[in-house]
């Protein structure tokens, strides 16, 4: 992960988040983890992991977003500041 003074790593333009009201759950987890397709999610004992450095991959397909409930999954555009 980049300190402040070198600023945001190159190549990541996205961050994703999952609401603590989902994280734990291992259902969730591998719903995530199959309709993925570049496997930013993985089912984990602790429940739903976030693959960080898989997150350059993103195509902002919003599968993530179709197979969750609404807000419990963000997708957020550092490059623009929008929220898909």
């Amino acid at each position: 992960m980049a300190d402040e003074a070198s600023g945001p790593q190159h190549g990541i333009f996205i961050n994703v988040e999952v609401d603590e009201s989902i994280r734990g759950d291992a259902e969730i987890a591998r719903k995530l983890e199959e309709v993925c397709p570049v496997d930013i999610f993985a089912a984990g004992d602790s429940g739903v992991d976030v693959v960080e450095e898989n997150l350059d991959e993103c195509v902002l397909c919003g599968l993530c977003l179709d197979a969750t409930a609404n807000g419990s999954v963000t997708v957020k555009k550092l490059y623009d500041g929008t929220t898909l």
